[in-house]
């Protein structure tokens, strides 16, 4: 699966580098050996639920080790409104679009999960991200959709949203799309839901015409914070389902049933000819792996599982609660986290139906022994990942959602949250939490707040698709 193979090299597919005229890279491994180390990083930044009485903000962190600021937060870009729940973000254009004239990856989509409020932050000056336009709620909810979720640019001049909800907050979702020339919007991205009720991830791969998306529940049913009961009684997700990219159409649906409980974030390889993934099934604690066999069939399994741990103060066994993952820029290694148990994983998956587990780091959570880190107390756990393109850093936020935070580890919605980081060595197949490294997002500027998704200028593993 790895991109760095040569029959996957641009010379396979008669790219050549020194033709790009778009943005991104034409590669996976031309991101991963000639990109710049990362400078600065783009944090959302959320004060939903706290007891501070201000707007969320998306934070520019200084990660240049150089730097006489490093490790610290230099820039918050405060929005216009309050009550956001800022969560997922991404770019106006990618590496699918490397070849394309007159692009520039140069500004940030950054939703509101709660109000369904869309801003647009110009942000060729990463250290200086500015609010160029914004997208107001009513806009959204003349399509009947709401909760916008993953953001993704894509090769035919727009960004596609998914969206979680309709316009009240109910099922079904959708997905909304946008013109990256002024950020207009279009209308639905599908041009047949089909099955789909549910929505939350997805990923595409184009040069197979396939999408995937996953599920988590309605806004009105995961809001006010997580009940049993809500599982007990079917409103939260169990499947996967499979598009058609070309025609916009729901083809098919994967359901896990009790193995792959609450799937949420989803990841299929770098490398444009593979047609498998993997997706992190939260409550379950499952890895799942799904793939099209020759046929053009769509099958799946459980690759990985994470066993339910005894804590004297649950009255109930603890589920890891995978909440995030991501893949290596060559695909050889699967990164995820154990949100409530309080640790991010490493595992080998050159071969991708038998994940090997490599080295884990853990950082706060319920069972980990390292709950200070820096002189810091570690809030939460190992939640949002992001890796370095080379590979070689992997960096963590602490928050999930504002109300299932103040369920878990309430102690956020007072201090807020933090961000950490781990050295990774990918020849030895191991990482080392740097303990010099830590950003309290209870000390931003205003009060504090919950850190979230992290992206990096010039892009990273989880926005970009190649063709």
């Amino acid at each position: 699966m790895s991109t760095d193979d040569h029959d996957q090299s641009t010379d396979a597919h008669g790219h050549e580098h020194e033709e790009v005229s778009g943005p991104g890279y034409p590669t996976p491994a031309a991101m991963r050996t000639e990109s710049e180390r990362e400078k600065t990083a783009f944090v959302m930044s959320l004060r939903v639920g706290m007891d501070v009485d201000g707007p969320d903000f998306v934070g520019v962190v200084d990660v240049d080790p150089t730097s006489d600021t490093y490790a610290e937060l230099i820039d918050t870009v405060e929005m216009p409104n309050k009550g956001d729940e800022l969560h997922h973000f991404g770019w106006n254009t990618c590496s699918s679009s490397c070849h394309a004239e007159g692009l520039t990856r140069d500004h940030l989509i950054v939703p509101g999960q709660r109000s369904s409020r869309i801003h647009i932050l110009d942000a060729a000056d990463p250290r200086n991200p500015e609010i160029e336009h914004v997208i107001e709620p009513e806009e959204v909810f003349e399509y009947d959709l709401s909760a916008p979720h993953t953001v993704h640019c894509v090769p035919e001049g727009k960004i596609v949203i998914s969206m979680l909800g309709n316009a009240d907050g109910e099922l079904p979702g959708g997905f909304l799309q946008l013109d990256q020339d002024d950020f207009s919007i279009d209308g639905h991205w599908e041009a047949d839901r089909g099955a789909m009720e549910m929505n939350y991830d997805y990923w595409y791969q184009p040069r197979h015409g396939v999408m995937i998306s996953s599920e988590w529940a309605a806004p009105e049913t995961y809001y006010p914070g997580f009940d049993l009961e809500d599982v007990e009684a079917g409103k939260y997700g169990d499947s996967i389902h499979i598009w058609d990219w070309e025609t916009k159409e729901h083809r098919d649906t994967l359901t896990f049933g009790e193995e792959g409980l609450i799937p949420l974030e989803v990841r299929m390889p770098h490398n444009p000819e593979e047609t498998e993934g993997y997706v992190g099934a939260a409550l379950s604690s499952n890895i799942l792996r799904f793939w099209e066999d020759a046929d053009g069939h769509w099958d799946w399994e459980t690759v990985i599982e994470i066993e339910d741990r005894e804590h004297p103060d649950w009255d109930m066994p603890v589920p890891g609660l995978v909440t995030d993952l991501l893949l290596s820029l060559d695909d050889q290694y699967l990164f995820f986290s154990n949100w409530l148990h309080g640790d991010v994983r490493m595992y080998d998956v050159s071969d991708t139906g038998n994940p090997r587990l490599v080295d884990q780091v853990w950082a706060g959570g319920n069972f980990g022994d390292r709950q200070t880190v820096g002189g810091h107390d570690i809030r939460g756990a190992p939640q949002m990942l992001q890796l370095s393109r080379d590979g070689r850093r992997l960096y963590w936020t602490t928050s999930l959602f504002s109300t299932w935070d103040n369920q878990f580890y309430p102690e956020m919605g007072e201090e807020g949250s933090l961000m950490l980081k781990a050295d990774v060595y990918p020849e030895e197949g191991r990482m080392e939490l740097d303990e010099e490294f830590v950003v309290d997002f209870g000390d931003a500027p205003g009060g504090p707040a919950r850190a979230h998704e992290i992206r990096w200028p010039g892009g990273d593993c989880t926005s970009d698709v190649w063709q």
